[in-house]
């Protein structure tokens, strides 16, 4: 028993190192950070303007509703792409820093490793995320009387497990591409986010693009946070979005694991590391 809890005490520390590095990162780079999250908002402001428009051109919808979906649709896309940048960029950081040897010969397992990235990436993916809400959103006049945030939050947090997962295997290509695995881990990004429904319904896909929809993620992200936002829905009432989360994450997180496991040896294998491109 004394021997697993050295253990797990040992793994997490190894955990909180990770989460604390990054957060020295951001510390280093904040005036990056600050720049970047400037142009998401005016991004977002882009996006959520096509609602105000629409009376300009004689359109007849309810404009308030209309700018809440298409601001959810801005939020969880930067949501998921500030996870997709920090967990692709594992790999690309390490080689800018110069310390990849050390990270990946350092007394960690890869999954505690892996797990910190991806922990320091939902707590600060969450808090842009409220920001860029709050800061948007003071721009319009948003009439969301029933808004259920907190179960708006806690679906955010379960989708994040799923992204998680997700983001360890795009994670793999900076190691096995060191030319373009990161431009390919943001394409798979832009493929996710297109058959999820960010800035129209599901239902307008092709039939193909529709299933495809029912494996991803942010499917069940965005409709159950637009629904506890819009509608004041509850935990229970979002539970037909929070199971296939559950499920979706239970299959991606593993199969994360062993996909970022295997081009990791490929890539010590054939010496392609350290490599910058």
């Amino acid at each position: 028993m004394r021997a697993m809890s050295l253990a797990l005490r040992h793994e997490l520390v190894g955990l909180g190192g990770v989460v604390e590095r990054n957060i020295y990162l951001v510390k280093r780079y904040i005036w990056w950070d600050i720049a970047f999250f400037l142009w998401t908002v005016a991004n977002t402001l882009t996006i959520v303007f096509i609602a105000k428009g629409i009376p300009a051109v004689g359109g007849k919808i309810d404009v308030s509703r209309v700018t809440t979906i298409l601001l959810v649709g801005a939020v969880i896309w930067a949501y998921l792409g500030i996870i997709f940048e920090i967990l692709t960029e594992t790999v690309a950081w390490e080689r800018w820093e110069g310390t990849i040897e050390y990270t990946f010969m350092a007394p960690l397992s890869r999954p505690v490793h892996l797990f910190g990235m991806g922990a320091f990436a939902v707590v600060y993916g969450i808090v842009r995320a409220v920001l860029l809400f709050g800061v948007v959103a003071a721009f319009f006049t948003l009439h969301v009387p029933h808004a259920n945030y907190i179960a708006a939050l806690v679906l955010l947090v379960v989708a994040s497990i799923s992204f998680i997962g997700i983001g360890m295997m795009t994670a793999v290509l900076p190691l096995i591409s060191p030319e373009k695995g990161t431009q390919l881990g943001f394409v798979a990004q832009g493929l996710l986010l297109v058959v999820s429904g960010v800035y129209y319904p599901v239902s307008v896909l092709p039939g193909w693009m529709q299933a495809l929809a029912k494996i991803s993620p942010a499917t069940y992200a965005l409709r159950g946070c637009r629904n506890a936002i819009l509608e004041g829905a509850g935990i229970t009432d979002l539970w037909r979005d929070i199971w296939p989360l559950l499920v979706i994450g239970a299959v991606s997180v593993p199969l994360g694991l062993w996909v970022f496991h295997t081009g990791e040896r490929y890539a010590k294998k054939h010496g392609k590391l350290k490599r910058s491109g």
